[in-house]
């Protein structure tokens, strides 16, 4: 009977570990898990920026941005309709980069992120004309809310999460 005491009080001694052993492991768990999801999350909107971008690139290789003097707002404004319910402030959230090039080789256009943070006045808008070698470039900021998940994915000094799009393509001849 002395025997059925003592394992009587040693669960008596560990009623409540497992409350404490969860609540260890709890934060760590659930912020890996959000940052999972957020990782999840972030993969989706740039596929959606990728196909966004390649719409918005094709209005300036087929020369309709040309043709109907499309401005960088309006083209913006089509890129950020493809985004469906990532595109709450997409035109503030987006930078748009359009410009003629010589060549697809060395450097070919100056880097808004090449002080550490974003400089939207290197951004320029050239559609070129037919036969043109152009080069589109977006940007598009996404919140991130995991913490320290934008330190590990960004360069930029103020910590802002922006998925980069880039096409290169020789301007058809529409005319």
């Amino acid at each position: 009977m002395t025997q059925r005491m003592d394992s009587g009080s040693r669960r008596q001694k560990r009623r409540g570990s497992a409350a404490v052993e969860f609540a260890l492991i709890a934060l760590p768990f659930f912020t890996l898990l959000l940052g999972l999801f957020e990782i999840g999350i972030l993969l989706l909107v740039s596929a959606m920026i990728e196909t966004a971008s390649s719409g918005a690139s094709r209005l300036i290789r087929t020369g309709q941005a040309q043709i109907e003097e499309l401005t960088p707002n309006v083209i913006k404004t089509r890129f950020c309709s493809q985004l469906s319910v990532f595109n709450k402030d997409c035109e503030a959230r987006t930078h748009i980069d359009i410009r003629v090039v010589k060549a697809f080789s060395g450097n070919i256009a100056p880097d808004p992120m090449a002080s550490g943070e974003f400089d939207p006045d290197v951004l320029t808008f050239q559609p070129g004309v037919p036969g043109d070698f152009v080069l589109v470039r977006i940007w598009f900021e996404h919140p991130v809310i995991t913490p320290f998940m934008a330190q590990a994915i960004t360069r930029s000094r103020d910590k802002r999460v922006r998925l980069q799009t880039t096409l290169a393509f020789r301007n058809e001849p529409y005319l």
